[in-house]
């Protein structure tokens, strides 16, 4: 005889399937004999129930809960019944699946973590916690790890993280975001693409915050770029939900030259920016967390200026390069230049006594040159910093120029739109709101994280006007870059 479960509906509890990373699970039947799955977490005077019901009706590719409660010594869970567990489904495949198949379920995962709410973080996520349910891979067990770590000793996670998929700030018992969900994201995405996991253990806290992932391989170069940047050591610098569905849904054969050559970047390049981005652990200061990030911003920004200069030299043999910064090459009339990057001061934009409007890491600038015209006109620059110019805590490269105040008489540039370093009190002032004698001329805009087609031909037209002595000033400033930027909060 079936034991009866009373909460807001009755159910009929069967036998045990699982043990489960925290908690039972059982077979359940509905009033109307639906097969479901129940689970029961016994209750622990430490944790209130709160932690463990998040409310998540009516998000895209998340299992719903269809009942919830209190009965005997658990809590209760009813959720429906899914077809298999991604673990399942790997095991099936002979532990690797196809391109074509990952990107099915990564797809379907980066539209789950993308559509829930700000601030809910599942911070458990594996293939045991993802289900295929009215045919597409949805997410379960929200709330299980929150509650699991309220109720687990401090000096212990065994139950509030799987260490396979944890990462390094789980690792360093430090809040958890939804960049900790990316991080597992990753591992999942490496692991059900290379058919093993990047951090196999056994000790799997020195892995997770030491060591670089294997290198990625027989996978498409936007894949590539997404697993990589996923397992970034500072979680600051991983691309969010968004930014992942977006990219992954945009998958398709590029039409663009320069495009053409991103996608087939030397995959000796990223695999040694991988290596660069593996931080040491352990040094909770703000300083060597910027010092993590820094690492990360210049690793990042080399891999897209090699490819924009590969792209270049596979176009214009006669091209030729310099060892001077990041990039120096020349054609005919024609000079593009990348420096070194800096790394920048925390509150540099501030101006006016207003704190500043976003957090600047680190910035470089890129350059365009050729001979002066009978104008004194000689090129273009534009800043590139890596900062949070859209999103609070959320860093990428950012491209940016400036531009002489029209107000502002008698003064005149050869380089028209410029850069200006973030240290510099003038770019301060162009972000103030008050009238200075600098204003932007082209708004932030990203040139990252699936962003590079656009960067490279820009650039790319604007190096080949250099060289053929085209280039010219442009014909009306400030330029239409799409671009925007945080508000100071005063």
């Amino acid at each position: 005889m079936m034991t009866t479960i009373t909460l807001n509906k009755v159910w009929e509890l069967g036998k045990q399937i699982d043990a489960g990373g925290f908690g039972k699970i059982y077979e359940g039947i509905a009033f109307d004999h639906t097969p479901v799955v129940i689970k029961l977490v016994q209750k622990d005077p430490k944790a209130s129930r709160e932690l463990l019901f998040e409310e998540l009706s009516n998000f895209s590719n998340i299992i719903p809960i269809l009942d919830k409660g209190e009965w005997e010594k658990y809590y209760v869970l009813v959720m429906p019944r899914a077809q298999k567990s991604l673990r399942l489904y790997i095991e099936e495949n002979g532990g690797k699946l196809s391109i074509e198949q990952s990107l099915i379920v990564l797809t379907d995962i980066a539209l789950g973590l993308a559509s829930i709410k700000d601030g809910v973080v599942h911070r458990d996520l594996k293939p045991e916690n993802i289900l295929f349910y009215k045919d597409h891979w949805c997410l379960a067990d929200f709330g299980i790890a929150r509650y699991a770590q309220a109720t687990t000793a401090p000096d212990t996670n065994k139950f509030s993280m799987s260490p396979q998929y944890a990462s390094p700030e789980q690792w360093r018992n430090e809040r958890a975001t939804s960049a900790t969900d990316i991080y597992a994201f990753g591992v999942v995405a490496f692991e059900i693409t290379q058919g093993k996991l990047p951090f196999p253990g056994p000790d799997f806290r020195e892995e997770h915050l030491t060591t670089s992932p294997p290198p990625v391989v027989e996978c498409p170069s936007f894949l590539f770029s997404i697993i990589v940047e996923c397992l970034y050591k500072p979680s600051s610098a991983r691309p969010t939900p968004a930014n992942i569905l977006a990219r992954l849904q945009k998958n398709k054969i590029p039409t663009s030259p320069a495009v053409n050559v991103l996608q087939s970047v030397n995959q000796a390049v990223v695999e040694k920016i991988s290596h660069r981005v593996a931080v040491e652990s352990a040094k909770e200061s703000e300083e060597h967390q910027r010092a993590e990030i820094y690492k990360t911003a210049d690793a990042s920004i080399r891999q897209i200026i090699k490819t924009l200069e590969d792209s270049i030299i596979s176009y214009a043999s006669a091209a030729k390069s310099s060892p001077s910064g990041i990039l120096s090459i020349q054609l005919d009339q024609g000079k593009l230049t990348v420096p070194v990057v800096k790394p920048a001061t925390k509150g540099c934009l501030g101006a006016y006594g207003q704190p500043a409007p976003f957090d600047v890491i680190a910035y470089t600038s890129i350059a365009v040159q050729k001979p002066k015209d009978r104008y004194e006109y000689e090129g273009r620059s534009h800043s590139l910093w890596f900062c949070d110019a859209h999103n609070e805590g959320v860093y990428r490269w950012f491209e940016l120029s400036f531009m002489i105040h029209p107000l502002i008489g008698g003064q005149r540039s050869t380089m028209d739109p410029f850069e200006i370093a973030p240290t510099n009190a003038l770019a301060g002032e162009a972000f103030s709101g008050f009238m200075g004698s600098r204003e932007l001329a082209w708004q932030p805009t990203p040139l990252d994280q699936g962003e590079e087609e656009q960067f490279f031909e820009r650039w790319i037209k604007f190096f080949a006007a250099a060289s053929s002595g085209q280039l010219g000033h442009p014909g009306s400033l400030p330029e239409n870059s799409n671009g925007k930027f945080r508000r100071a909060r005063v």
